[in-house]
Parts: C-alpha cells; structure tokens; sequence
C-alpha cells in the first residue's frame, strides 16, 4: 500500500468518501497483492495531477473486510470512483492511466 496516498478504514469511510464534497478515486487493495503494487505509482500520479480536484484514498481489503463486502470488492485491485457519496464507475485489475482517468467524472477524466 502507497505511504503517499491516505489510508481509509471503517471509522473515516463515510466521512472521507461519503461525504466528500470532491469526487473520490478509492482504491482498494492489500500488502500481499502483487497487481496493487503494479497500479501504485499510477494512483500516485492521479492524486498528484489532480490535486485539490479530486480525493484520491486507499483502502486495505483485508483491515476494512465489511466496507469491501459492502461493495461488492471481488478482486484486487479494484478501483471505484465515487461522486456526491454515491459510487459512479469502477475497475477490477491492474490497468492502465487511462483507464483509471475514464472512472473520473468527465470534466475531470479530460484534463489527466
């Protein structure tokens, strides 16, 4: 997990994502996942691109199991997009920029 991109648990979820007035990339992952360190550098470059514009978090899969769960995380990585505390767009894997800036509400997706 990136030590520059904020760590989300069960006790902040709602107020960092949820209520968020800036969209909010989440990504979940976990240590032992090879594909979610593979994504890391990308979801660095994002938070830092979009700095101010866009909340870029993480989540460990394993340490917050009921907000996975609650989402429907099956795979890992999986990256959601969530816009006025309603989840707007997600992808499961390891990816490319583009596709990750595609989760992105258009306006914002346009300018990475």
């Amino acid at each position: 997990m990136s030590k520059n991109i904020p760590m989300v648990d069960e006790q902040s979820f709602e107020e960092q994502v949820l209520r968020s007035p800036l969209p909010v990339l989440v990504d979940f992952g976990a240590e032992w996942c090879g594909p979610c360190r593979a994504i890391e550098p990308i979801v660095e470059k994002i938070a830092e691109q979009h700095a101010g514009k866009v909340r870029v978090v993480q989540i460990d899969a394993d340490a917050s199991a009921a907000i996975a769960a609650r989402y429907r995380v099956r795979g890992l990585p999986t990256v959601i997009s969530f816009v006025g505390g309603n989840e707007h767009k997600r992808h499961i894997g390891a990816t490319s920029m583009s596709v990750l800036l595609r989760l992105l509400p258009t306006e914002l997706a346009a300018t990475g």
